[in-house]
């Protein structure tokens, strides 16, 4: 890291570790491969889940407006419209003015949106995940071709390019609540933990969903001390999404081939990684832990409604190793447009991988000031203001 820069906050993890990982980064962040996942799950058609689109029709088409925003800009003709938000204002823009400015190109994957991108991307032909509550989210064999897939495109890109960071974002509308059911399902403790894109959580409605989909599939959550939870795949078939197989994969078979891994969000992220270390034997373990880590937003890591930290302490005590976690330090105080002081408030938050990327914006020596003023100017040009 340059020596003007102060470091991104440490949410987990060994401080030497985390100083080598940001390091490594720092020196190959140039390099970086940008993977943006895209997914649906009908559990966000329950009424009060999300606000990734202010209603359950408009969240259908989340997915590929914010891969159209995040590839063309705001400037640019889009076929599909943003959804209305409550308040805010997509963190695809974010994500899209790092990417500009950093010169990478993302590569925008279709696992199963409900709208396709009008954008070029990689199309796997699948539909959406069933809602979570029918304990039948996903087939078993989708499941294991998705982790499969991941394993193999993952150890590919490691042997293209074993020094170059993998950043993997994603857009899952309803997303964090298959994220609470999966880390539910391994037997974790996270019930009140989990963020959202709502201005507070609905943790009363997210563990009733839960509970009623691991209950329809006989899998039970946390059973106490030592509990380890049900069969990862079981999980994922049962209250699972299908980002989170095919990313658990790109970490398993990246990672685990040496290349580093940033999984660019929060909760959502944290499952991916669960996934990973529950699906990986003992022995393999401590070298994933070193090569990968989540970045998400400050305000994520500092929201009163969850606790990413402690989160991920607990998947640190579960598979005994203290997982690496940054926050960038982009906030929006001083921003001209109402629409990014909002996120100061509490809403929206994070997605789309803004947080990686700020985090990765941090590491080529900017500053997070410098993003506040870049992200001001692109949503004055979103929103038509002068």
């Amino acid at each position: 890291m340059p020596a003007s820069r102060s470091l991104p906050r440490r949410l987990s993890g060994n401080p030497a570790s985390a100083g080598a990982w940001l390091s490594a980064g720092a020196a190959h962040w140039r390099h970086t491969q940008v993977l943006l996942l895209l997914a649906g799950t009908d559990t966000a058609a329950v009424p009060g889940i999300s606000a990734a689109g202010a209603t359950p029709e408009s969240r259908r088409w989340t997915a590929a407006a914010d891969a159209e925003l995040l590839l063309l800009g705001p400037g640019a003709e889009r076929r599909h419209a943003l959804p209305p938000l409550p308040a805010g204002v997509s963190p695809a823009l974010i994500a899209h003015v790092v990417v500009r400015e950093l010169g990478l190109d993302p590569l925008v994957v279709d696992l199963g949106a409900a709208v396709a991108p009008a954008v070029p991307h990689l199309q796997l032909g699948q539909a959406p995940a069933r809602c979570l509550s029918s304990g039948q989210a996903l087939e078993p064999a989708r499941v294991r071709q998705l982790l499969a897939l991941g394993q193999r495109w993952g150890q590919l890109l490691a042997a293209k390019g074993p020094q170059e960071p993998l950043l993997i974002a994603e857009c899952v509308p309803g997303g964090t609540t298959t994220a609470q059911a999966v880390l539910t399902g391994l037997g974790l403790e996270v019930a009140g933990l989990v963020s959202g894109s709502l201005l507070e959580p609905v943790h009363g409605l997210k563990t009733e969903l839960v509970a009623r989909g691991l209950g329809a599939a006989s899998l039970a959550g946390p059973q106490g001390p030592g509990d380890h939870g049900a069969d990862p795949l079981a999980v994922l078939a049962a209250v699972g999404d299908p980002m989170q197989p095919l990313a658990a994969g790109l970490v398993l078979g990246a990672a685990g081939a040496d290349r580093p891994v940033l999984l660019a969000g929060g909760s959502q992220m944290a499952a991916v990684w669960a996934l990973a270390l529950a699906l990986s034997p003992p022995s393999s373990r401590p070298a994933l832990a070193r090569q990968v880590a989540i970045g998400t937003t400050a305000w994520v890591a500092t929201e009163n409604g969850s606790d990413l930290a402690l989160l991920l302490q607990r998947l640190g005590v579960r598979w005994q190793l203290e997982p690496l976690a940054f926050a960038a330090g982009l906030r929006f105080h001083q921003c001209r447009s109402a629409r990014l002081r909002d996120y100061e408030a509490g809403y929206v938050k994070e997605g789309v991988g803004a947080g990686g990327l700020a985090l990765l914006w941090e590491l080529s020596g900017r500053s997070p000031e410098a993003l506040a003023l870049a992200c001001d100017l692109a949503c004055e040009r979103l929103l038509g203001t002068p």
